[in-house]
């Protein structure tokens, strides 16, 4: 999705090229269009327009994709920083 960043180059997604079979599902859910597939392969083509949803990883059904949520994701980010000026712990969940 051009135009579009959270922070440049910090975004944690990764895919393995040589797991992936090319289903589209990474292409079809992700919602700023990160992704390609041609030749049964996905490839990333937006990486910095990653949002760290997990959408991508949780739909991929060989594991290709790995994306630690936090370091793009505007509602982790959003309630991590709410946890910490109330005073608060515990696990943080995104999206």
């Amino acid at each position: 999705m051009e135009g579009f960043r959270y922070i440049s180059g910090v975004v944690t997604l990764a895919l393995d090229e040589e797991s992936c079979i090319g289903c589209g599902n990474c292409e079809t859910v992700c919602p700023h269009r990160v992704f390609e597939v041609a030749a049964r392969k996905a490839r990333i083509i937006d990486r910095d327009g990653c949002m760290e949803c997990g959408a991508c990883a949780n739909n991929c059904p060989v594991d290709a994709i790995a994306v630690t949520p936090g370091v793009g994701c505007a509602s982790y980010v959003i309630k991590k920083w709410w946890m910490e000026i109330r005073g608060k712990e515990g696990p943080i969940t995104c999206c």
